[in-house]
């Protein structure tokens, strides 16, 4: 990743190319998502800011790969020495290169790790189910996932049902369809916020790439997604919350709940539970 001071001037456009990103949704969205709330850009580049630049291949054009080092980049450049046949390196010179190299390799590993939501960020994460809920950092609501993706793996459900549905990168669909965040704190007007106009940018970011549905990444609950009118979404709630559903209940011993629940006639409470399934149906 570059922090690149913005010139007066400058555009997504012309930053995209500069850096030989394949567009400049790329460029803002990878900026807006990495950086702290009060850098978020929305409309155009602020000179005299900085901005973060990706550096992972699969974002740049083939023949910029690698990108060459533009002016006014604030990052780290290695000079070379240059030594006569009587002034070689030492072993120790040696050793001490050898190692320099590996912290820097580590370095960026760590750091790109770090900024596309790597293994180690997910540590003891949830992965997220379509019941789960969204917020928005802009809007009023916390709308549901509408998984569209596939109809294949559901996690932490044996009997398939659709809420545990395991929600992927390209699941961008919310319940309700329509304004699913309510009103949209950026859009302000003399009789308040006006209606959502969710429109996503991309993908889901900061995903499980060593678990995939369909060759699609899964969500946990420091996924990301940006909205193209400026607004950070993220996971309110992950959705695999426990549930007593009838085939527990009816499956469960009567004595044995008595004893965990005292205050509870156990008998009437299945009774409760297989009214409230045939009702649903």
């Amino acid at each position: 990743m570059k922090n690149y001071i913005i010139q007066k001037g400058d555009t997504f456009g012309s930053l995209a190319q500069k850096f030989g990103l394949k567009d400049e949704g790329i460029l803002k969205n990878y900026h807006n998502l990495h950086c702290s709330e009060e850098d978020i850009m929305h409309k155009d580049p602020v000179p005299g800011k900085s901005m973060l630049i990706t550096e992972d291949p699969q974002f740049m054009t083939e023949e910029n790969q690698p990108q060459e080092e533009t002016e006014n980049v604030e990052e780290e450049e290695n000079t070379e020495s240059t030594t006569d046949e009587d002034n070689s390196p030492t072993a120790k010179d040696e050793q001490s290169s050898e190692k320099g190299e590996k912290d820097q390799k580590q370095d960026k590993k760590e750091d790109k790790e770090n900024n596309s939501g790597g293994s180690n960020a997910h540590e003891g994460k949830y992965f997220i189910v379509q019941k789960g809920t969204v917020q928005c950092n802009q809007g009023f609501k916390f709308p549901k996932f509408k998984v569209t993706s596939h109809e294949k793996h559901y996690w932490n459900d044996a009997e398939g049902l659709s809420d545990y549905l395991a929600v992927t990168e390209d699941d961008l669909q919310f319940e309700p369809t329509a304004q699913p965040f309510g009103q949209c704190k950026l859009k302000p007007s003399s009789g308040g916020y006006l209606p959502c106009a969710y429109a996503p940018a991309g993908k889901w970011q900061k995903t499980y790439e060593k678990v995939k549905v369909m060759e699609k990444s899964c969500l946990t609950e420091i996924s990301e997604l940006m909205c193209s009118t400026g607004g950070k979404i993220t996971i309110l709630k992950h959705g695999q919350q426990s549930e007593v559903g009838k085939s527990q209940a009816s499956n469960a011993n009567t004595q044995e709940q008595q004893v965990y629940n005292p205050v509870v006639d156990y008998d009437e409470f299945k009774e409760k539970v297989e009214d409230n399934e045939a009702d649903a149906w």
